[in-house]
């Protein structure tokens, strides 16, 4: 079994390509933070986004979409995408699904692969922005239907690096797959360390059903 293959694995910084991406760099820039990017981006991939321990993620990972100019996308409860602010995170790229519908939403996120042919789905495994056990493995389910690799973005609180950094191309075997996203975050700290969780598949226990895990 091959090991599972990084595009890359010295991104490279990133200045911003559009005048909202040069705003938002420069932001980020005078906030400390760099931006950086692993080329070449793949048509087709699931994102998953580490550490994510805090609400202020959203902004710099909103600045870093912006300086990257990437179209990513993502899901919510469909109850979320109602009036003003439905409409803005559609603009976003988000995706509104209804849990109660039939099919899961493994196989609705592998069908909207199917049907586009540029297609970046963004993910944060952990679910919460409070400590878990381990990742949520939704992600690694939908990359495998639809047979896409998975990026690997981060926000790094420790060095001030927030990008994409690698894309890994799944094995099939999910023991060496999972090491290589260990290995690939392995020093990266969230803004809480804390609350970050370790990178392995989640095993829910009842612990998991508390404060921290919603």
């Amino acid at each position: 079994m091959p090991n599972p293959t990084l595009a890359i694995l010295e991104p490279r910084p990133v200045r911003g390509v559009t005048s909202l991406g040069r705003t938002a760099a420069a932001l980020l820039r005078l906030a400390g933070w760099t931006v950086w990017l692993a080329e070449p981006i793949p048509r087709r991939a699931v994102v998953v986004v580490y550490p994510h321990t805090s609400n202020w993620d959203f902004v710099v990972g909103l600045l870093a979409k912006w300086a990257l100019g990437l179209d990513l996308s993502f899901f919510g409860k469909d109850s979320l995408f109602r009036g003003w602010f439905g409409r803005w995170l559609r603009r976003l790229g988000g995706i509104p699904v209804d849990r109660s519908a039939p099919g899961g939403l493994v196989e609705r996120m592998a069908g909207e692969f199917a049907r586009r042919e540029r297609f970046l789905l963004a993910i944060t495994p952990e679910g919460t922005r409070g400590y878990v056990h381990g990742w949520r493995s939704g992600f690694y389910r939908i990359a495998r239907a639809a047979g896409v690799p998975v990026g690997l973005a981060f926000i790094d609180y420790r060095t001030r690096r927030v990008g994409v950094g690698a894309y890994v191309e799944l094995t099939g075997d999910p023991e060496l797959d999972w090491q290589a996203f260990a290995g690939f975050y392995a020093g990266m700290q969230g803004r809480r360390p804390g609350s970050q969780s370790p990178v392995s598949p989640l095993e829910r226990s009842p612990s998991d059903t508390g404060p921290a895990a919603r």
